[in-house]
């Protein structure tokens, strides 16, 4: 959903006298803040330290030096169980609509899960693959956009080829992406974020979910992965479930096309939480056998700690409100914002989104790197323009990613202030020419 409002008139309606008067207002505001000396930061989708404080449970670790046994009497403290203890499983298999044979968990980052699962790809191919994606003679990849820049990146340090789709409300271009993948088989897969996606906070519907887990593809092998990062990360009472794909992909008969990732990153500690994999038992299975051949086991300590802390999938659900509470009125600061200083002038628009960490603001095409560099200026830091996109690369120049949720209230108010004027002036110099 985007935002757009009837406050002001729009840009491209007034005359060139108004037009020239209006640029040299917005130059007269920016050298305001150019001379404020602010210091502020928008860049990255990090919790704050408010919200990294709802967990300071886990730093009192367990409850003794001999609550290091897991349900069925296993020493944590040992060597073992590549797939993760059984009841951090269980929990997460309640919050993630699967089973917990379909679950392994493993440790702080599922990014790395996500490497992992490449190089297996790429060295071994997967449970469906004729032969390893490394001995492909190309391999390419759909990447819905905007979408997650570091997804991108993976790609881009494996050398596969990135081939765009674009994003609707209710996630990928579906017929699009049936017509490549059902037409070329180097196309070996695809990126999904499906509840509340990086950056515009869209959630995959069933209907969209259905038809990417029974399309016909060109590759046996095509795959799925399903970043599920933000699923529990909701802004709302209207708390949208994901899509059951792994169910989805299994009635179609493609049972191994879907693999899905999830962390605790956003839940409890960035850099000490639990990451998770499901899929079939037999894509767990092939990737638990490639994990144990450089590991041992997870550190079943800090799965046990999250267990002990969460005590039950409600438990994650109400700690989440908590976060809800902290967040939102920082995501509600920016579309007040935007609104106010935006509205009606046609150069911008804004999703509203229910969940997730980022908003996404398309300012006037062909000025999104014009609006950065202004705001740099002025002292607020953004993600480069085009980090949405593969290589960096925004065709129209348009799209920024606002990301509220580490700075203080404050501060994101503040900051949103000079994005406004920035795209102000950055729309009033395209249009007046100079």
């Amino acid at each position: 959903m985007t935002s757009s409002s009837v406050q002001q008139r729009p840009l491209a309606d007034r005359s060139p006298d108004e037009l020239a008067a209006f640029l040299e207002a917005e130059r007269a505001a920016h050298e305001r803040l150019v001379a404020a000396g602010l210091r502020l930061d928008l860049t990255r989708g990090k919790p704050s330290s408010e919200q990294l404080d709802l967990s300071n449970g886990l730093l009192a670790g367990l409850a003794g030096p001999d609550d290091v046994r897991d349900r069925d009497g296993v020493d944590v403290r040992n060597y073992g169980g590549l797939e993760g203890i059984a009841e951090l499983r269980e929990l997460f298999a309640d919050l993630l609509g699967v089973t917990p044979a379909q679950v392994a968990a493993g440790g702080n980052s599922s990014l790395v899960m996500m490497r992992e699962v490449l190089v297996d790809l790429w060295l071994h191919g997967g449970v469906d693959s004729e032969r390893p994606w490394g001995r492909e003679e190309r391999v390419r990849f759909l990447c819905p956009v905007p979408g997650y820049d570091r997804h991108f990146t993976l790609l881009d340090w494996f050398d596969i080829e990135m081939v765009p789709v674009p994003m609707t409300a209710d996630g990928p271009d579906a017929a699009e992406v049936a017509r490549l993948a059902g037409s070329d088989p180097t196309i070996k897969g695809m990126w999904v974020v499906p509840t509340y996606a990086n950056p515009d906070g869209s959630v995959v519907s069933h209907e969209i979910a259905e038809a990417l887990a029974s399309m016909e593809t060109a590759a046996p092998d095509f795959t799925i992965l399903w970043d599920n990062a933000y699923a529990l990360h909701h802004l709302t009472d209207d708390e949208h479930a994901s899509a059951d794909v792994l169910g989805l992909c299994a009635a179609a008969g493609h049972p191994n096309r879907a693999i899905m990732f999830a962390s605790t990153s956003k839940i409890t500690f960035a850099g000490a939480g639990v990451a998770f994999l499901a899929g079939s038992a037999d894509t767990v299975a092939w990737y638990t056998r490639h994990l144990g051949k450089g590991a041992i086991g997870p550190d079943k300590l800090n799965q046990l700690r999250h267990v002990r802390f969460f005590g039950s999938a409600d438990g994650v659900r109400a700690h989440m409100r908590r976060h809800r509470e902290i967040i939102a009125p920082k995501f509600d600061a920016v579309r007040r914002v935007l609104d106010a200083e935006l509205g009606g002038l046609g150069i911008a628009s804004w999703t509203e989104p229910a969940g997730g960490y980022f908003i996404s603001l398309d300012v006037m095409a062909g000025t999104a790197a014009r609006v950065i560099a202004l705001a740099k200026e002025a002292g607020v830091a953004l993600t480069p323009a085009g980090s949405s996109f593969p290589h960096g690369d925004d065709p129209d120049d348009r799209n920024i990613r606002l990301a509220p949720t580490f700075p203080s209230l404050d501060d994101v108010e503040a900051a949103t202030r000079v994005v406004a004027t920035c795209t102000r002036l950055a729309a009033a110099e395209q249009l007046v020419g100079g």
